[in-house]
């Protein structure tokens, strides 16, 4: 969705504050689709609605009690000629008399939806119901709350610093020049100086530091499992889900550009993305292939072993869930299941492919125990030269980036079994 409200703003010739606005509308509507038709049917007496009239009632209800820049009145007048532009004139009156009629009950209408948060989370916080009982069985009120709140919040741009090109004293120097104001990001997991939260910035794609390749743009959450990988200069590295580039170029980055780093993906036209990428941020020890023709049928007759690989997993994407709007509004119990298939092949392909004594590192962005711990184990059951040496789970609500898991796993060298090498270390 964010793909097409971008293509389509692209040409719509808005000033800046006119496209930040038409965002802030359709993500937010999008995000709070649950408890606006909850609104909606409280006044309609739950005759349902043609669904260009209730986007309008959404539309003007989100700004009634969502926006605070929006004159109330202005919102509903403007909401009533939207509604007559688009040839909905005959229901006009309607949708003037159920926005007046909760400008009127303004202040009790706002108390009511805090209540709903606490008497009905899925609507009081607008996620799938089927979603919101599992994470409520599996973490408790008050922290399930605090992830739905997270979910609700437009997220953070962040941006690491590319040390092949520049170090962050420069970067910082030039972004000040181009008016980027920003703030400093500190993790147990990311070295100081690496990652920036950018509070305020001109369009970054015109940025001179951006064109240069100085920074990508990645959340801090990202950067863990390439911490965990720990690659090194001079070694054969393999990324097997590498698109669009950013867990790719920081290992490039960590190896300063020297050794072999393979890049797979499943199309043509995300390794073109992963080459724009590296050829931007100035990477050379890339090479890139469609997986499709690396994995099948017999990897370890086809392909080279790797010193390190990182199987950064396709997944439900649930802990991502404030980046991607309308994702809580597609997933689906049965794509868990679906996907939870694809990582555990995956994952056993990506075994035939490490060197005796290599690190494997499998990462997901998602929250579901299915999709992470329960792969691994799955995967040390069928492979018991393998070791999981740590893990780590980073919760949105917690950590204050997206949701996270990783886990390093080591093969045993030859004549060694996998209970004689390093100790488990798991943290949460």
């Amino acid at each position: 969705m964010e793909d097409l409200l971008d293509r389509s703003l692209a040409h719509a010739g808005l000033s800046a504050a006119d496209r930040r606005l038409c965002q802030e509308l359709v993500y937010g509507i999008v995000r709070w689709q649950a408890t606006l038709d909850w609104l909606v049917a409280r006044k309609a007496q739950n005759r349902p609605q043609k669904p260009a009239l209730q986007d309008l009632l959404r539309l003007g209800l989100y700004q009634i009690f969502w926006l605070d820049r929006i004159p109330n009145h202005a919102a509903v007048n403007e909401t009533v000629e939207l509604a007559k532009h688009r040839g909905l004139g005959a229901q006009a009156g309607f949708v003037n008399a159920l926005l007046r009629g909760y400008l009127r009950e303004f202040d009790v209408t706002k108390q009511a939806l805090v209540e709903l948060k606490t008497r009905q989370p899925a609507l009081g916080y607008s996620h799938p119901n089927w979603l919101v009982a599992r994470w409520l069985e599996r973490w408790g009120a008050e922290a399930t709350g605090r992830l739905l709140a997270w979910n609700n919040i437009p997220p953070g741009t962040f941006a690491r610093v590319n040390t092949l090109k520049a170090e962050a004293g420069k970067l910082l120097a030039q972004w000040r020049d181009e008016g980027v104001e920003y703030d400093f990001f500190r993790a147990d997991w990311a070295e100081e100086n690496l990652a920036f939260e950018l509070k305020s910035h001109p369009p970054l794609e015109r940025l001179p530091s951006f064109q240069q390749g100085l920074f990508y743009i990645q959340d801090p959450s990202t950067l863990l499992a390439v911490r965990e990988l720990g690659p090194q200069p001079g070694e054969t590295v393999l990324d097997l889900c590498a698109a669009p580039g950013g867990k790719l170029s920081y290992i490039a980055q960590l190896m300063r550009n020297e050794g072999r780093l393979m890049a797979l993906d499943v199309a043509p036209g995300r390794l073109k993305l992963i080459e724009e990428n590296c050829a931007r941020l100035g990477i050379t020890c890339v090479e890139t292939g469609l997986s499709s023709s690396f994995l099948t049928p017999h990897p370890a007759a086809r392909a080279p072993l790797f010193d390190r690989l990182l199987l950064d997993a396709p997944c439900s994407n649930t802990g991502v869930m404030a980046r991607r709007v309308d994702l809580r509004w597609r997933i689906r119990l049965g794509e868990i299941e679906r996907l939870c298939r694809t990582q555990t092949e995956l994952l056993g392909q990506a075994a035939e492919l490490l060197k005796p004594g290599g690190t494997m590192v499998y990462s997901t962005c998602s929250l579901e125990p299915e999709e992470n711990r329960g792969i691994v184990d799955g995967f040390l059951k069928a492979n018991p030269a393998f070791r999981l040496q740590q893990e780590r789970k980073l919760k949105p609500f917690m950590e204050g980036v997206d949701g996270a898991y990783v886990a390093r796993l080591t093969v045993a060298v030859q004549g060694q079994t996998a209970s004689q090498g390093s100790e488990d270390v798991m943290r949460e």
